[in-house]
């Protein structure tokens, strides 16, 4: 098979050995190069090559004019262009000159050649649609012919496969069968367990008693070979035998196959006292209604399966611990377990297929629902109920189901965080006071005689280490109120506002070490709904954060992006930024980045994670994108009011 060629239009030598030697040769193609775009057209014109690689920007001609130079020439080569810059402009007039792929340099070898293969896939698949379609017309051709037979096993087959009880599906079949042949009798056996024998599990004119007993070896017999070979076996003449001492002037067989489960039965016809022998027509119209057969059997075993597992489902969720409620997309009750009938305290089972808020009674569930439906998104909350107890319940919205309510109990984890919430005030109070009175002491030691410098010294060390222990104390206290909710009182507000105010109150610090502060506010934004205090401190501990890890002389950039129907705010750096592999610990309360660069840097660990709770207080969500030795961009959302809401 010929090599396939490329045509390489780069102005860079060096590119084009590099796409030769690692992406075209080692896969089978053939290079040819042109180095501005005036020769690429003109090897394009002579090569006539089966792929082009074009640079968009090139001398004489650059990337777009040597697309509409081929197109003019009416020239239908596939093109993969590369661009440094991505512009959506220059994307869709490349695509509309005939572009089929395109990919951002710098690139690697890999994602060349995947874009290479899509292309030559996708000219493949052309060729091979209408290599399809002109079969499919002469197959249609076929087919119209056949059409006037077809309809009537059709029908009868889409009345078969749309019934789910087996007896009738069978029973249907038969008939069918005797109808569309002509024949005397007939009869579907199936394969037992053990797939040693056939027994009768429909039949149509049969004596009964040869059809109560009649069983059949697969081994040396006719329904045997019909099963053994997948073939439909046709038996002609006097003294053809069905089972011992049952004589047939002519029999059909026809083998019943599911897919993934290999042949099922046979569906015979017969004709004892006729003489007339089934032709192929019959061959053919009954080996469709076979097929029809043998998928309605395994429509009925697999809605059999499904009810018997939909019972099982239905069995757990209703005899789960914890609370479930399943309501339609028009929010009428599915299901409600006995667990959410008992938290909820009703008084009778919850009407099925009438309204949720007929039987539910709780607000808060109810604007849950409300919000789901607004949103079309996973709503959590907490669900105080009137006993004192407190649920955790997640809503979440189901495309074709609805909507799923799951609640459990978190009546003693509330508790505990309450005890917990006691237990840092108290010991927090409790050491403040040493603190206090050591704070007091250290302080006085230079009053009550002279010190010398090693004491001097010691002193600092002292007021530098009660200082740490203060903050980490105040960020235990911070971080429990937020997390409890307190001092979160949310009103309009303007968030440039906040941001600036910080900006300024960090300047100093950063003018101490050389850095570049850079901070250009939007001249007009929509406000936020926040806590002005608590965003402030979110946006301190990630400047305080871009300070202490950019070495001196670094850069530090704070943004604000309006989007739509949030705001973005950024605080960027050229730190040392943090490895991938600690990146998803960093929000965690006392994780540190451990590194030969932190070593000296002082922190509690609890500065992201404040951050973290405050921006999630106010229905938002920081990330963080970092490359040791590049840089950090730490970044919130937040939701914005709408006009009407300010």
């Amino acid at each position: 098979m010929a090599q396939e060629r490329v045509l390489i239009i780069e102005d860079s030598s060096e590119t084009q050995q590099l796409l030769a030697e690692l992406v075209l040769e080692p896969n089978g193609y053939r290079a040819i190069a042109a180095l501005d775009g005036a020769e690429g057209v003109r090897l394009a014109i002579d090569e006539q090559p089966d792929l082009i690689i074009l640079d968009m920007k090139l001398p004489k001609l650059d990337g777009l004019e040597v697309l509409q130079a081929l197109r003019q020439r009416d020239i239908n080569i596939p093109v993969i262009f590369t661009t440094v810059h991505e512009s959506p402009e220059l994307v869709v007039q490349a695509f509309r000159l005939g572009a089929r792929d395109y990919v951002m340099k710098p690139f690697g070898p890999d994602e060349m050649l995947e874009a290479i293969q899509r292309v030559f896939s996708a000219g493949k698949l052309i060729e091979e649609r209408d290599q399809l379609t002109q079969q499919l017309l002469e197959a249609n051709q076929q087919l119209e012919r056949q059409l006037q037979e077809l309809n009537a096993i059709y029908t009868i087959g889409r009345s078969v496969t749309s019934v789910l009880d087996l007896n009738r599906v069978l029973n249907r079949v038969v008939e069918a069968a005797v109808y569309v042949a002509g024949a005397e009798e007939g009869l579907l056996l199936l394969l037992d367990s053990d797939k040693e024998e056939l027994y009768l599990r429909a039949a149509k004119n049969m004596d009964e008693k040869v059809a109560r007993n009649l069983r059949v070896l697969v081994d040396d017999s006719i329904a045997g070979r019909a099963i053994q070979s997948n073939r439909p076996v046709l038996v002609t003449g006097e003294n053809a035998k069905i089972v011992t001492g049952y004589l047939v002037k002519s029999l059909l067989y026809l083998p019943l196959q599911v897919p993934e489960r290999g042949v099922i039965g046979v569906l015979g016809v017969i004709n004892r006292q006729s003489e007339h022998s089934f032709s192929e027509k019959d061959i053919f119209l009954l080996s469709a209604l076979a097929d029809y057969t043998a998928i309605a059997i395994e429509n009925a075993r697999l809605f059999e399966s499904a009810e018997v597992e939909r019972a099982k489902l239905e069995t757990v969720l209703r005899q789960t611990q914890d609370a479930i409620i399943i309501v339609d997309e028009n929010n009428n009750i599915l299901l409600c377990n006995t667990a959410a009938h008992a938290v909820l305290g009703l008084d009778g089972t919850p009407a099925l297929h009438k309204a949720v808020t007929d039987d539910i009674p709780n607000q808060t569930l109810r604007g849950m629902l409300a919000q789901v439906q607004q949103t079309g998104r996973v709503v959590h909350t907490e669900v105080p109920l009137d006993d004192g107890r407190t649920f955790n319940a997640q809503l979440t919205p189901i495309k074709g189901v609805g909507q799923v309510l799951v609640m459990q109990d978190i009546t003693h984890l509330k508790e505990l965080d309450r005890i917990k919430s006691e237990f840092v005030a108290n010991v927090s109070h409790d050491l403040r006071t040493p603190l206090t009175s050591i704070q007091g002491y250290v302080e006085l030691l230079p009053h009550v005689g002279p010190v010398n410098e090693q004491q001097q010294e010691f002193i600092q060390y002292v007021h530098d280490s009660m200082h740490i222990i203060t903050e980490l104390i105040d960020s235990l206290l911070d971080i429990d109120r937020v997390e409890a909710g307190f001092d979160l009182e949310m009103l309009p507000y303007d968030l440039v506002q906040v941001i600036d105010d910080a900006v300024q109150n960090f300047r100093p610090q950063a003018d101490a070490k050389n850095q570049e502060l850079d901070w250009q506010p939007l001249s007009k934004l929509p406000l936020v709904q926040c806590n002005p205090n608590r965003l402030r401190q979110a946006i301190d501990n990630l400047l305080s954060n871009a300070i202490k890890y950019t070495q001196e002389g670094g850069q530090i950039a704070v943004s604000v992006v309006d989007g739509e129907g949030h705001v973005v705010v950024s605080v960027a750096d050229n730190g040392i930024g943090i490895p991938i592999a600690q990146q998803p610990y960093i929000f965690d309360k006392f994780y540190r980045v451990e590194s030969e660069e932190t070593i000296g840097i002082v922190g509690s660990g609890l500065g992201l994670a404040i951050v973290k709770t405050v921006i999630e207080k106010h229905n938002g969500r920081v990330w963080v994108e970092s490359k040791p030795g590049e840089g950090s961009v730490f970044s919130f959302v937040l939701p914005m009011l709408e006009a009407h809401d300010c």
